[in-house]
C-alpha cells in the first residue's frame, strides 16, 4: 500500500484502508498491548471530517500504576540501564531505521489524527523523528566524563548516570517530534520511559511502541499509556516512583507539574511551555520580499499550532504597508485544504473545540480594535472538519490580549513601531520567552538586537530554522531546560561526583 513517491499515492484510499483494517489504540505497557484496567476507552476523531478512527485506552491512576512498577523493573535489573551505550546505540538506530521504513504508514496516522497536510507528515514529522533518534543514539557513546583537578593525593570523578523511570508528557501539534525528543535522550542514556501522548493525537506513540518492541528494546523500557492530562498526566505527575517528568504544552499545564513535583517526591521537572514569539521586520531589511514570506510562513505553517510560531509581526511603519501586502498576497497558498491531498499547505486544526477557542481569539481581536484584513472565518465547512483560514490583523497594540495571549493558530497580529529600540521594548514586553527573529541588514543592528532579546532561540535573517544539534526552549514562562542537543541529556541523568582517597605509597 505504501510507496517511496508519496505524491503518486492515493491517500484517501490509503485511509480508507487502514481505519477500515483497524488502528491500534490500546495502551502499551511491559511489552504487550492492554486495554485500560477501566476498560475505558475515547474516540480517536479525525478533525479532518469528524470521522472517529478508532477507540483509543482512557488510561487513568491505575494504568500508570501498572506501567511505573514494569519500568521500574526494567531499570533496576539493568536489562536496559545497564547494557553498554554502544549496544544501546545499536538498538535506537534500529529504531530509527524502522521508523523509516514505516514512514508512509506513520505519516498517514499523524495527518488522520491530528490534520496536518500529508506532505508535512512525511517530510518534517517522520524525517524529523528518524533523525532525532539518530542523533541521540550516536551521540551516547561520545559522551565522556570528567576528572577533576584536585590535588595528588585524590582522584575524583564526574560522572552522569540515568535517573531512573521517568515520564514524558508530549503536545498533540508535533506528535511524532516532540515524543522523540524526549525519548530519544531519555533512553539513549539509559532511562525507562512512560509515553503519555496528547489524548487528541496518540496514534503514532502507540505505533511507535510496536517497533520499539521489534528494535529490541526489552519490555518495560519503553511504555506508552493514552488518557487524559487529567487521569494519566496527572497521575504521573504526583507518582512517589517517577524520577522525572518532562513536558512540553501550555504553560498553565507546565505550572501544574511544578506543583505534581512539590506535592509527591520532588521529581525532575522539565518544561517547553508556550510562546508569543516576536517576529521583528527593521526598515534598514534589503529582503522585504523574503522576510515577508517567512513571516508568513512563520505563522501558518502547521496551522499556526506551534509554540515557536511567529505570532506577533512588529514592523517598522516605513515598510509596514509592503510587508503586509506582500503577505497577503500569499494567502492563495495557504487556503485550508483537504490534508490528504499532497498539494495542500494548510491543514485542519485539531479539533473542534481547539477551532472554537481560535474563532473566539479572533471576535476578541475584532473587539479590542483591532483591524481584520484577511481571513477570520471558518473554512471547508461541508467537510465536517476543523478548518480555519489563515488570519491578519493589522492595527494591533501590544497590550490586546491577541498580542499578549497564545492563540496557537493560524492568526497573525501585525504591530507598528517607529524605531529598532521599540520594537525591541514590545518584543519583551512578554510573560514568554521562547523565539524571536530580526531582519536588518546592519549587522551590528542584528546583533545588538538579538543580545537584547530576552527569548531562548533568536532568528537572524530567517525564521524557525531547526537542527538537531542546537538546543529548544525558552527563558520566562516559556519552560525550564532545553530540548535537543547534547544539552537534553542533561535532563535526563544524574550528576555524580566520586571521591577517592589515594595513599602516599612512598613512590
Amino acid at each position: 500500500m505504501f510507496h517511496n513517491d508519496f505524491k503518486r499515492i492515493d491517500w484517501r484510499a490509503c485511509a480508507e484502508s487502514i481505519v477500515s483494517t483497524g488502528i491500534e489504540g490500546r495502551a502499551f505497557i511491559d511489552g504487550r498491548y492492554c486495554a485500560a484496567e477501566s476498560g475505558e476507552t475515547f474516540a480517536a476523531v479525525s478533525p479532518a471530517d469528524g470521522r472517529v478512527l478508532t477507540e483509543v485506552a482512557a488510561g487513568d491512576a491505575a494504568d500508570v500504576e501498572i506501567a511505573v512498577a514494569a519500568a521500574r523493573r526494567a531499570f533496576a535489573d539493568g536489562r536496559w540501564s545497564r547494557l553498554s551505550p554502544a549496544r544501546r546505540k545499536e538498538m535506537l538506530l534500529t529504531l530509527a531505521h524502522l521508523i523509516l521504513d514505516n514512514r508512509h504508514q506513520l505519516a498517514l496516522l499523524e495527518t488522520l489524527d491530528m490534520g496536518k497536510p500529508i506532505a508535512d507528515s512525511i517530510a518534517v514529522d517522520v524525517e524529523a523523528t528518524a533523525r532525532c533518534f539518530k542523533w541521540f543514539a550516536e551521540a551516547i557513546d561520545k559522551v565522556y566524563g570528567e576528572v577533576a583537578p584536585t590535588a595528588e593525593d585524590v582522584r575524583a570523578t564526574i560522572t552522569r548516570e540515568p535517573l531512573g523511570v521517568v515520564a514524558a508528557v508530549v503536545p498533540w501539534n508535533f506528535p511524532m517530534i516532540m515524543a522523540a525528543w524526549k525519548l530519544a535522550p531519555a533512553l539513549a542514556t539509559g532511562n525507562s520511559v512512560i509515553l503519555k501522548p496528547a489524548e487528541q493525537s496518540s496514534l503514532t506513540a502507540l505505533r511507535l511502541a510496536a517497533l520499539a518492541q521489534e528494535a529490541g528494546l526489552p519490555d518495560g523500557v519503553f511504555n506508552v499509556v493514552p488518557g487524559t492530562g487529567v487521569s494519566a498526566g496527572r497521575a504521573a505527575g504526583l507518582h512517589p516512583d517517577i524520577d522525572g517528568v518532562f513536558f512540553t504544552g501550555s504553560t498553565d499545564v507546565g505550572k501544574y507539574f511544578l506543583q505534581y513535583s512539590g506535592q509527591s517526591n520532588l521529581k525532575k521537572v522539565g518544561l517547553e511551555c508556550g510562546g508569543k514569539s516576536a517576529h521583528i521586520i527593521l526598515d534598514d531589511c534589503g529582503s522585504l520580499d523574503v522576510a515577508a514570506d517567512a513571516a508568513a510562513e512563520a505563522i501558518f505553517f502547521n496551522q499556526g499550532e506551534m509554540c515557536n510560531a511567529g505570532s506577533r509581526l512588529i514592523v517598522h511603519k516605513a515598510i509596514k504597508d509592503r510587508v503586509l501586502d506582500r503577505i497577503l498576497s500569499r494567502m492563495d497558498v495557504y487556503r485550508p485544504g483537504d490534508p490528504l491531498d499532497p498539494a495542500t499547505r494548510m491543514g485542519a486544526l485539531v479539533d473542534e473545540a481547539h477551532t472554537k477557542r481560535v474563532l473566539q481569539y479572533i471576535e476578541l481581536g475584532q473587539a479590542e480594535g483591532a483591524r481584520l484584513v484577511c481571513g477570520g472565518r471558518r473554512a471547508r465547512q461541508d467537510s465536517g472538519g476543523c478548518f480555519i483560514e489563515p488570519t491578519v490583523f493589522d492595527g494591533v497594540r501590544s497590550n490586546m490580549r491577541i498580542a499578549r495571549e497564545e492563540i496557537f493558530g493560524p492568526v497573525l497580529s501585525v504591530i507598528t513601531v517607529e524605531s529598532a529600540e521599540e520594537a525591541v521594548a514590545v518584543a519583551n514586553d512578554s510573560v514568554y520567552g521562547l523565539a524571536a527573529a530580526v531582519w536588518s541588514d546592519n549587522v551590528h543592528t542584528i546583533h545588538h538586537i538579538a543580545r537584547s532579546l530576552r527569548a531562548g532561540m533568536v532568528y537572524m535573517n530567517c525564521y524557525d530554522m531547526d537542527d538537531i544539534t542546537v538546543p529548544f526552549g525558552g527563558y520566562k514562562q516559556s519552560g525550564i531546560g532545553r530540548d535537543k542537543s547534547l544539552h537534553a541529556l542533561e535532563k535526563y541523568t544524574e550528576l555524580k561526583s566520586s571521591w577517592m582517597q589515594l595513599r602516599n605509597t612512598g613512590a
